[in-house]
């Protein structure tokens, strides 16, 4: 036996050698196409790709001047898109969504400053859809192509049409590919408005909600801070092929929104690092003092918006970008940013006096602070070294979000470190049963002990001071700021009774507290373990919620055997297994575009205002209102 498996190790043949067509390779390899398969739980899940696949065509061609509408509808798990641009030549239907490298980008004529050149989107979309429907109108004509995961199953012939120009596509994610997947609308909401906010005077239709903005940039900083927290009023400034827009806050942290030809790019890249140096350089030019870096930019809100010639993306799913030049033979991205802020920066502050003298008293009080923090931080620091050599509160993973992966394993160690997750549980019965359970190459799990401090309207004093603060903030690596998180997924692990609810808030709180950007940027979540058991001598469901108890002792019959989990301490490693394996329920911890963290944190975790008291009395719900839902859901079943 032995020797047969030896010879097969080295049966290296012409049969060996396989030739995979597009269709295949992209479903065997969806991740280096839209990047995480996950269930629509996280704002770059796969699923989302998709959709921002086709609608960049459809930018695309807005940018080109064509078309100033996108019409989106989603009803359930199908997705139609429409836009009103030139429409795909009626020849070329089938080709250009099922034939890699057949497209109009190639030609640099065509499309300048566009954000897909590959020509691979559509063909991923298709490739990984259970059904793909794409019509194009043209000239009074129209033509249609069918698919099934990439397959073609029905090409229509041409029609006349009175539809005005432009291309239609409908599809179907495969389930077998995203399992368990849904959509959440906040996830696409901020998707859109982003669009519009880099294409002012663009329409865009979402299941009957309108999207459209007049001041680009100046339109979404508004929309992310609460004007009366500014320092001073935002600054808005326009040049040819970048837009920038900024102001400071009192907030803790650093807050970007970065974007190229269109492209929301949540992980930056050469354009940002450009922008945050040159917002260092040109403010020290202008006060004539030696700022700290990390002064001038303390409590910062800013975005970004650059247009660059075929653009070079450090993955497919185009998050961070990677180009040196903005245009072959042009200025280099540093040069160009930094000169535009060095002049029209440094102008609008000679112009504006006041903005000036808010903006140099924001960066003092930031000094101030740093300093204050100085002593008591060295200090702090010093423990939390001594701890980590034997941190009792950490059981750490192998791979994490800030490795930087070479060689020839690079694609798979991405893979891990995007899947890095810590689990932040409360006492050592649930942190014991998730440590015997994990993932230990990808999941972490910190242990709280009792609840934490509110630390709602404390300062950053208390996360130095607070020994247990201290250590989660070393374990995540985020004390020197965002860019070097260690871990993918911050998910909060509680019991699901009143002092569990409380610590997840007073958790949250932290977070939104000390390090929004965390919550904003989606690596927040909380854990959903189910409440119920329900099985027979043959089946066994585990339960979320009563609607779906109900449902499992429909199934089952007669009187099964029902198991009320009062803590995660009391469900048993070997069940817990599947609740954090593949198909983990988390729900995202989501700031809703609108919503300013200060107030929300004050009317929640603040003193126990007559607001929030009628608030709960209004939103009390009893268990005859709980028996009513339950009655309608089964009813709704039958």
């Amino acid at each position: 036996m032995a020797k047969t498996e030896k010879n097969d190790l080295f049966d290296y043949t012409e049969d060996s050698i396989k030739s995979l067509d597009w269709r295949e390779h992209i479903r065997l390899r969806p991740g280096m196409y839209i990047g995480k398969l996950g269930d629509g739980s996280s704002p770059d899940d796969g699923i989302y790709v998709l959709i921002k696949e086709v609608i960049d065509n459809c930018i695309d061609e807005y940018t080109m001047g064509y078309g100033k509408q996108v019409d989106i509808t989603i009803n359930e798990k199908s997705v139609t898109i429409r836009d009103f641009g030139r429409g795909i030549p009626l020849g070329k239907v089938v080709e250009v969504v099922s034939k890699i490298n057949t497209g109009a980008k190639y030609d640099s004529k065509v499309f300048q400053k566009s954000v897909g050149l590959n020509g691979v989107g559509t063909k991923a979309v298709n490739a990984l859809s259970t059904y793909f429907k794409v019509t194009a109108y043209r000239e009074g004509k129209e033509k249609t192509a069918e698919f099934e995961r990439g397959v073609l199953t029905k090409e229509h012939k041409e029609n006349k049409t009175t539809e005005g120009n432009g291309t239609m596509v409908t599809f179907i994610p495969d389930d077998t590919v995203f399992k368990n997947f849904h959509y959440i609308h906040e996830y696409l909401d901020s998707q859109l408005w982003n669009y519009c906010y880099l294409n002012a005077g663009l329409v865009m239709n979402f299941n009957g909600k309108k999207y459209v903005s007049k001041n680009g940039l100046l339109d979404l900083l508004q929309r992310k801070t609460n004007e009366d927290e500014l320092r001073y009023p935002i600054i808005h400034l326009k040049g040819e092929d970048i837009e920038v827009a900024l102001t400071h806050e009192n907030q803790y942290g650093e807050e970007y929104y970065s974007f190229v030809n269109g492209q929301y790019t949540t992980q930056g890249g050469t354009h940002l690092a450009a922008f945050r140096e040159a917002v260092v350089k040109t403010l020290r030019d202008f006060y004539k003092k030696d700022y700290d870096a990390a002064d001038i930019r303390a409590s910062i809100c800013a975005a970004v918006s650059v247009r660059v010639q075929e653009p070079v993306f450090e993955s497919q799913t185009k998050t961070k970008l990677g180009s040196q030049v903005v245009y072959e033979g042009g200025p280099s991205m540093k040069n160009f940013v930094g000169e535009f802020m060095s002049k029209e920066l440094d102008n609008y502050l000679h112009r504006n006096p006041t903005v000036a003298d808010s903006l140099k008293k924001r960066i003092e009080q930031s000094e101030r602070e740093r300093k204050e923090l100085a002593g008591i931080k060295k200090l702090a620091n010093e423990r939390a070294k001594k701890a980590n050599l034997h941190n009792r509160k950490l059981r750490d993973c192998r791979y994490h979000h800030n490795d930087e992966p070479s060689g020839r394993d690079k694609d798979a160690i991405m893979e891990k470190a995007k899947e890095s997750t810590i689990f932040i549980t409360e006492g050592d019965s649930a942190s014991g049963s998730i440590t015997k359970s994990r993932n230990v190459e990808t999941q972490a799990v910190f242990s709280l002990r009792g609840k934490p401090l509110n630390c709602f309207s404390l300062t950053k004093k208390v996360v130095y001071e607070n020994e247990e603060f201290n250590l989660l903030q070393h374990a995540l690596n985020i004390e020197e700021g965002y860019e070097g998180l260690r871990y993918n997924n911050i998910v909060i692990a509680t019991d699901a009774d009143v002092d569990g609810m409380h610590i997840r808030l007073l958790m949250m709180t932290f977070f939104l507290q000390f390090f929004p950007d965390l919550v904003k940027n989606g690596h927040v979540y909380i854990l959903e373990t189910p409440l119920f058991r329900v099985r027979d001598k043959k089946q066994t469901f585990y339960c979320y919620d009563e609607v779906e108890k109900q449902k499992a002792i429909k199934k089952l019959g007669g009187k099964p055997e029902i198991t009320r989990f009062k803590g995660l301490g009391e469900i048993s490693p070997e069940e817990f297994a599947r609740f954090i394996g593949p198909e983990m329920r988390k729900q995202p911890v989501i700031v809703e575009q609108g919503d300013h963290v200060q107030q929300l944190l004050e009317y929640y975790m603040g003193k126990n205002t007559q607001e929030r008291q009628e608030f709960i009395i209004d939103n009390l719900r009893v268990e005859l209102d709980l028996a009513e839902e339950t009655a309608a859901a089964a009813t709704e079943e039958k």
